[in-house]
């Protein structure tokens, strides 16, 4: 059970890669139409500056405008066991089939349900537009939970041979029938239950307003501890995409009212306080340093340059585009404690600087969040907002190098470079080393998928594939059949975790492009015999 609810977490991920570079596209825009920064002659409605840059504002929304129609077409990527472009255009055509029936059913039933249907689309009147149909405002929940449905009946329908003379309703036809009675019940029931949701999710909203600075340090730490489990796309999700702490979502609405939030001199928490739940992103910024500085520091002399040259990439990484896990994936195998407290700062520190008046939408790193969407355009009117938060931030970049420092000397944690341990870098010498029959270059994709493969017992040992930000989620037949950790580090993974029949391999940012490969490979029969990955290795 717990498999599938990470596999259905790290499927969320697909979708959400989208919305960074959107971020930026908007808030750049809106920056530069803030009379503020350009001043009011480029600011002027028949101005062509402003115009071009409003046309580019418009480009960027479209992400966001969308998100409910994003997250069901892409959550199938990464669900789906074959043929995901199909299953794609399945739960597209059945998505939509399910909000034209809850618009029909409301139009003519929409007294029975409480719900009225004769009423504009807009904000609080619990109804939005999705590609053009006037539907209930389900957010990204409802797209979840049909996407998951639909693709559950591709899973199972779309291989179904049917009889010759029905063979023009195979696969994707087939699937899509299915999914068009099974749209009817759901919407049915959505029109039934929603109403009653959205009223619970209001009274949520006023339960975290209310709730403070302990909200925000719950949140803040569920977020955080729950990575190593793939579970934290369902803590941040509802609140930063869906409606848990505010209609719409923190990052669309603090888009929206990025203007007029930079043009007020009232503070930002007085503006927006749910703005307190976006906060997790300094983790990645401050904190990161301080945990790359630890681990360096606690090296032994010799190895410091070795370690360096792993922890300064995972680190930019980190800071600058808010993708934490090849660093924190180097300190979680050795010491799950290590992990623990890296939670318990995280959530301190988002805590300390809601206390002090820092909210926004800070989720991801310096590029694609910090700078163009908080920082520069809140600079003007809330310079001291900014640089509370920097103060603070740096306070706590040198506490997590005391804390990490001090754990890691008091119980002789075996963290990369330190005297007498197991734990050891990888260098191109190891790559080469892992060769032999496997690849012939073995950092690049096509080559890595192919060691993986091999070390995964084979295609035929893979019951299903996934991946996340950096890890490859599989499910597979028998555990007893893959090689050992050191095989699958030595061809270039940064970690392995092991529960059950389920595994997760820790490659990368390029993780899309080897798991493409590794599917492709999955599909292709091999004609030759696997040797044993020992000797590539050995």
């Amino acid at each position: 059970m717990l498999s599938q609810i990470q596999r259905f977490g790290g499927a969320m991920f697909t979708p959400v890669l989208l919305f960074p570079f959107a971020g930026m596209v908007v808030g750049i825009a809106i920056m530069l139409q803030n009379p503020l920064f350009v001043g009011e002659a480029f600011t002027a409605p028949d101005n062509l500056f402003a115009q071009i840059v409003h046309i580019i504002e418009e480009g960027g929304w479209a992400a966001f405008r969308n998100m409910p129609l994003i997250f069901a077409v892409g959550l199938p990527i990464g669900l789906a066991r074959e043929a995901q472009g199909r299953a794609c255009l399945a739960v597209l055509i059945s998505f939509l089939t399910w909000n034209y029936f809850i618009n029909a059913m409301g139009m003519t039933w929409g007294h029975f349900f409480g719900v009225n249907f004769t009423a504009d689309p807009v904000a609080g009147s619990g109804l939005t537009l999705i590609a053009g149909i006037k539907t209930l405002d389900t957010s990204i929940i409802g797209a979840i939970v049909i996407s998951g449905i639909v693709t559950a009946i591709h899973n199972r329908y779309y291989a179904k041979s049917l009889p010759v003379f029905l063979g023009i309703f195979q696969g994707t036809s087939f699937v899509v029938i299915i999914a068009f009675f099974v749209m009817i019940p759901c919407a049915w029931l959505t029109l039934l239950g929603w109403p009653k949701v959205q009223m619970g999710i209001e009274s949520l909203q006023a339960f975290l307003r209310s709730a403070g600075a302990l909200g925000v340090w719950v949140y803040t730490f569920l977020e955080r501890i729950l990575i190593p489990t793939g579970l934290h796309h369902f803590v941040y999700g509802p609140f930063i995409f869906g409606p848990a702490a505010v209609e719409g979502g923190i990052q669309v609405y603090w888009a929206q009212h990025l203007q007029e939030f930079s043009q007020s001199t009232a503070p930002l928490k007085s503006l927006f306080p749910e703005g307190g739940f976006a906060l997790h992103g300094n983790s990645k910024v401050f904190g990161s340093v301080g945990i790359a500085l630890a681990l360096w520091y606690t090296a032994a002399p010799e190895n410091r340059v070795k370690v360096a040259g792993l922890l300064i990439p995972a680190t930019l990484t980190a800071v600058l585009v808010g993708i934490t896990e090849p660093l924190e994936f180097t300190f979680l195998f050795i010491s799950p404690l290590l992990f623990a407290v890296h939670a318990v700062l995280a959530a301190t520190m988002a805590t300390l600087m809601y206390i002090f008046g820092v909210v926004g939408n800070m989720g991801g790193g310096l590029l694609d969040q910090f700078l163009p969407q908080n920082w520069i355009p809140m600079f003007h009117n809330h310079a001291g907002m900014v640089f509370t938060q920097i103060g603070i931030g740096c306070g706590f970049t040198a506490l997590y190098f005391i804390v990490f420092r001090a754990l890691i000397l008091r119980f002789d944690l075996k963290t990369p470079g330190r005297a007498e341990s197991d734990i050891r870098l990888y260098s191109k010498a190891d790559y080469r080393a892992a060769r032999g029959q496997t690849t012939a270059a073995a950092h690049s994709a096509a080559g890595q998928a192919a060691g993986f493969l091999q070390a995964l017992g084979g295609a035929e040992n893979i019951e299903s594939i996934n991946n996340c930000a950096t890890r490859l989620r599989i499910t597979l037949v028998d555990m007893a059949k893959t090689q050992s950790d050191d095989v699958f580090k030595a061809l270039g993974a940064h970690g392995v975790v092991r529960r059950g029949n389920g595994i997760q391999v820790i490659v990368g940012l390029h993780v899309p492009q080897v798991r493409d490969q590794l599917e492709s490979l999955m599909k292709t029969p091999s004609t030759t015999p696997l040797s044993p990955m020992t000797e590539a290795v050995s």
